[in-house]
């Protein structure tokens, strides 16, 4: 029995969408929303015989991961999330970078050799790896038109990711990525009428119409930082919004925060474009945080904390 492991986002979705178009296999998928990351632990160890995991940290997943190795059951890891001690094992074969300017699906688009490469154009603007993707657009040939579709769809397909549940996001990561194997291009997806970008398209332009009257929280030389309410749709554009901002000022640092049931935040920082480098690091000092080098997360950070956190990342970035 196979079990196939992604990350709810673009970036995951989407590495999985070129493997099966590569080897397609009966499996079953383990996913959940962007920052539902501890996904491993979903594997059983006693009916697994084989596992892909893709756009999920290692060093969140180490404990399921070693249970899995020690059991001789096959792993193929890809990520470009932070490792933390990598095991040793004959069972597994991980493709791993944690290169800012770099993401899963890049990473898969190497290992087979480009045949995808719509598909990993897609991802890599999802991922905001906006310089990649327009890099590899033009080595392949792509005009302006197709570019801006398959950026548009990347995004799409991120901001659907973000949510406290499956039930905030309009399509569950699952029917998202069967929707997409459907299709060896995504231009062709894209301008099916009716097709999952045309609905992501409609919720996404509404959501951020609401996300326009975001709270400022900080905004100087060094930062600036929105608040959120405790609504679906704010749980939605918080990763998308955080990657606008950043988009808009890349010499500055970006934090989303979004406020959670229990009066904690959700936070997503994004590192200067111009320096993408330490958000993990500044992450990683607060309870549930974590993530890679240009863009991290915190589940939920205390309200007291928050003043630590904006010193920090202004102290950081200064």
């Amino acid at each position: 029995m196979h079990y196939d492991v992604f990350n709810g986002d673009a970036d995951g979705i989407i590495a999985l969408v070129q493997l099966r178009l590569a080897e397609p296999r009966d499996s079953i998928l383990v996913t959940g929303v962007k920052r539902d990351i501890s996904l491993l632990k979903q594997v059983p160890v006693e009916q697994a015989r084989s596992v892909t995991v893709l756009d999920i940290s290692m060093e969140k997943n180490i404990d399921a991961l070693s249970a899995l190795l020690e059991n001789k059951i096959d792993i193929f890891y890809v990520d470009h999330h932070r490792t933390g001690d990598i095991p040793q094992s004959e069972q597994l074969t991980a493709l791993l970078n944690t290169d800012a300017n770099t993401c899963t699906c890049l990473l898969v688009n190497e290992h087979l050799k480009g045949k995808y490469v719509n598909w990993s154009i897609t991802a890599a603007f999802g991922d905001n790896m906006n310089e990649a993707a327009v890099t590899l657009a033009t080595k392949h040939g792509l005009n302006d038109h197709q570019q801006t579709q398959l950026k548009a769809f990347g995004i799409y397909i991120n901001y659907n990711g973000y949510g406290r549940t499956v039930d905030d996001l309009h399509i569950a990561p699952t029917d998202v990525f069967k929707a997409c194997l459907a299709y060896e291009d995504p231009l062709e997806l894209i301008n099916t009428p009716n097709s999952i970008f045309t609905q992501l398209a409609a919720a996404y332009k509404a959501d951020m119409a609401e996300a326009q009257s975001a709270e400022i929280l900080a905004d100087n030389d060094t930062c600036k930082m929105v608040l959120l309410a405790n609504e679906a749709w704010s749980r939605r554009v918080s990763g998308v919004l955080g990657n606008e901002l950043a988009n808009q000022s890349p010499g500055r640092a970006h934090a989303v925060f979004t406020l959670n049931f229990d009066d904690t935040y959700t936070v997503s920082l994004r590192a200067p474009l111009n320096n993408k480098q330490g958000a993990d690091n500044i992450c990683v000092q607060f309870p549930t945080g974590g993530g890679r080098t240009g863009a991290a997360g915190i589940n939920q950070l205390p309200k007291e904390m928050l003043g630590k956190f904006i010193a920090t990342v202004s102290e950081y970035y200064a």
